[in-house]
C-alpha cells in the first residue's frame, strides 16, 4: 500500500488545487498511470501513480486545496481485495467446518450468528469510521493527515473520537471540522449534519446575491490561475508607476512581404510567416538600443539583462498564459514562429511546463486578434515594459497637404514602469519599434 501525494510543484508554488481525478477508488492502475490532474498557479500539472495496484482511497476531491507532499488517496495492492475476500470465506468455512466436525447443536446454533454477523459486517469493512472511537487513540493519529492532527490540537479535540469517511480510516480536516460543528450531539447520528447544514445555509446566501426582483444569477468558485492572475494584476498597478503610451504603424510594407513570400516560406520552413517575428525581431532592436526596458528593479539596485528573452501573452481556457521564447535575439523568423507555434498549442492544450513560463524579459502581447483597436496592456512583474499589438484597420493617411491614401494601420501601445524608463526613453522606444516595423529590410541589420 502506498500514498498518492502532491508532488514537487516547482520553485515558489508551494500548493495546488485538484482540477479532477482520472480514475476513482476501486480502478486498478498501473505504474506510471495517470491518477490525477493538479492546477497551479501557472500550470496544470499531471500526478502518476508509482506503483501497480488498486485505487483503495481518495482522500481529497476535486476543487480542493493541498500542499507539496500531502497525501491524496491511497493506492492498495492488487490482491488485497482477493486475500481479504478469500480470507473471510475461509473463516466462515472453518466455522462450518468446526461446527460439522464437533457434531453438537450448540457448535451450528454458534456458527449460524456468526456467518450471518461477517456477512452484515463486509459491506461496512470498507469504511472502517464507525470503530474508530472503540480503537486507541495513538493508532487512530496514525491514520490522520498532518492538517487534520495540527487542527485537532488546536481545538482539544481527541482524534481516537473523530469519525473518517474514507474507505481505510484515515482522518482528514474535513472530518475534524465536522466533529467540532457536531458539538454536544450524539456521534453517529451527528455525522452527517456537518454537511447538511452547510448546504442547506447556501441557498440563503445564493439567493440572497439576486436582485429583489427575483432575476436569475449564477454562483461560480474562480479558478486558482484566475485568482492569481487577479492578484498579480493588481500587484502591478499598486507597486509600479506604470504609465503608456502610443503610436501608430503602417503594416504596408509587412504585408508586401508576407503575401509576396508566404507561399515560398511556408514550403521551406513547413510554417506560416505571421507577425510576431516580425514584432518580436523590432522589440529586441529597441531593446538593445533602449536597454532600460530589459531590466527590472532588485531593491536599491538595477538588474539589466543582456538577453532577451521574450514573452508572448497567449490567451487560454484558465486564462492567459505568458509562455517564453528563449534567447530570441538568436533566432530566425521561421525559428521564432516555430516556438511561438508551439508555445501557443502547448497553453491551449494545459501542456505547457513551468519551465516554459518562467522568466522573461520583455512581453508582447496581441488584443487585435479579438479586435481591440486600442488598448493599455498591464505590465507583467517583475518586467518593466510590455508592447501591446493592436487590431490592422484602413485608415485615410496624408502623405502631403494634397495627397491621402488608405493604408493599413495598427495602433501600438508600450506600458512601462515610470520609475526607472523616463517619458523620453519609452516614446523614443516606441518609435524604434514602428521604424523597424515599416522598414522590414532593417530588421536583418538590427537582429
Amino acid at each position: 500500500m502506498s500514498e498518492i501525494k502532491v508532488p514537487d510543484l516547482g520553485e515558489s508554488i508551494s500548493e495546488g488545487t485538484i482540477y479532477k481525478w482520472l480514475v476513482k477508488e476501486g480502478d486498478t492502475v498501473g505504474q506510471g498511470d495517470v491518477l490525477a490532474e493538479l492546477e497551479t498557479d501557472k500550470v496544470n500539472l499531471e500526478i502518476s501513480a508509482e506503483e501497480d495496484g488498486v485505487i483503495s482511497a481518495i482522500l481529497r476531491q476535486a476543487g480542493e486545496n493541498v500542499a507539496v507532499g500531502e497525501a491524496i488517496g491511497v493506492i492498495g495492492a492488487a490482491a488485497e481485495g482477493g486475500t481479504a475476500a478469500g480470507s473471510g470465506a475461509g473463516g466462515e468455512s472453518g466455522a462450518g467446518g468446526s461446527a460439522q466436525g464437533g457434531g453438537s447443536a450448540q457448535g451450528d446454533s454458534s456458527a449460524a450468528p456468526a456467518a450471518a454477523s461477517a456477512a452484515a459486517e463486509a459491506p461496512a469493512a470498507a469504511a472502517p469510521a464507525p470503530a474508530a472511537p472503540e480503537g486507541a487513540a495513538g493508532s487512530t493519529a496514525a491514520l490522520a493527515t498532518p492538517g487534520a492532527r495540527k487542527l485537532a490540537r488546536e481545538r482539544g479535540i481527541d482524534l481516537g473520537e473523530v469519525t473518517a469517511r474514507d474507505p481505510i480510516g484515515r482522518i482528514a480536516q474535513a472530518d475534524v471540522n465536522g466533529h467540532g460543528a457536531a458539538g454536544q450531539a450524539a456521534a453517529a447520528p451527528a455525522a452527517p449534519a456537518p454537511q447538511a447544514v452547510p448546504a442547506a445555509a447556501k441557498k440563503p446566501a445564493a439567493a440572497n446575491a439576486a436582485p429583489q426582483d427575483g432575476k436569475a444569477v449564477e454562483r461560480k468558485r474562480m479558478s486558482r490561475r484566475r485568482l492569481t492572475i487577479a492578484s498579480r494584476l493588481v500587484e502591478a498597478q499598486q507597486t509600479a508607476a506604470m504609465l503608456t503610451t502610443f503610436n501608430e504603424v503602417d503594416m504596408s510594407a509587412i504585408l508586401d512581404i508576407r503575401k509576396r513570400r508566404k507561399d515560398a516560406f511556408k514550403e521551406k520552413h513547413d510554417v506560416g510567416l505571421g507577425f510576431m517575428s516580425f514584432f518580436t525581431k523590432a522589440v529586441i532592436g529597441a531593446l538593445k538600443a533602449y536597454p532600460l526596458l530589459n531590466a527590472e528593479i532588485d531593491g536599491e539596485e538595477l538588474l539589466i539583462k543582456k538577453y532577451y528573452d521574450i514573452g508572448i501573452a497567449v490567451s487560454a481556457k484558465e486564462g492567459l498564459v505568458v509562455p517564453v521564447v528563449r534567447d530570441a535575439d538568436r533566432l530566425s523568423f521561421p525559428e521564432i514562429e516555430r516556438q511561438i507555434l508551439g508555445l501557443a498549442s502547448k497553453a491551449r492544450a494545459n501542456t505547457l511546463s513551468l519551465q516554459e513560463l518562467q522568466g522573461g524579459t520583455f512581453t508582447i502581447t496581441n488584443g487585435g486578434v479579438f479586435g481591440s483597436l486600442l488598448s493599455t496592456p498591464i505590465l507583467n512583474t517583475p518586467q518593466v515594459g510590455i508592447l501591446g499589438m493592436h487590431k490592422i484597420q484602413l485608415r485615410p493617411i496624408a502623405l502631403d497637404e494634397e495627397t491621402t491614401v488608405n493604408r493599413p494601420m495598427m495602433y501600438i501601445a508600450l506600458s512601462y514602469d515610470h520609475r526607472i524608463v523616463d517619458g523620453s526613453e519609452a516614446v523614443s522606444f516606441l518609435v524604434k519599434v514602428k521604424e523597424l516595423l515599416e522598414d522590414p529590410e532593417a530588421l536583418l541589420l538590427e537582429g
